[in-house]
């Protein structure tokens, strides 16, 4: 059973920092696609960037000079650096792996990230 665990998530003021972390296990095929999405209180889910097994990136434009995607695809792990955080990044942030041949589609269970003023 695949399994996707993130964390690193807290409370942080607005220019602080995080690192998020997601740990992929149960699973003996490729992990092709690994993306973070957030969804802000009251709102949907959001896609703030993704990275291939290659590591072509791709960032939301609200994150893009900001925000770091990175993987280690020994340890079937991923990252999201947050850096210059803002009030508006406040969210529950997911983890999302798009795995094997058909590309199925698996989520963590979330970690919140609060920024506060």
């Amino acid at each position: 059973q695949v399994q996707l665990v993130e964390s690193g998530g807290g409370s942080v003021q607005v220019g602080g920092s995080l690192r998020l972390s997601c740990a992929a296990s149960g699973s003996s095929f490729s992990i092709n696609v690994m993306a973070w999405y957030r969804q802000p209180p009251g709102n949907q889910r959001e896609l703030v960037a993704s990275i291939t097994s290659g590591g072509s990136t791709n960032y939301a434009d609200s994150v893009k000079g900001r925000f770091t995607i990175s993987r280690d695809n020994a340890k079937n792990t991923m990252y999201l650096q947050m850096n210059s955080l803002k009030p508006e990044d406040t969210a529950v942030y997911y983890c999302n792996a798009l795995i094997g041949r058909f590309s199925n589609s698996y989520w963590g269970q979330g970690t919140q990230v609060t920024v506060s003023s």
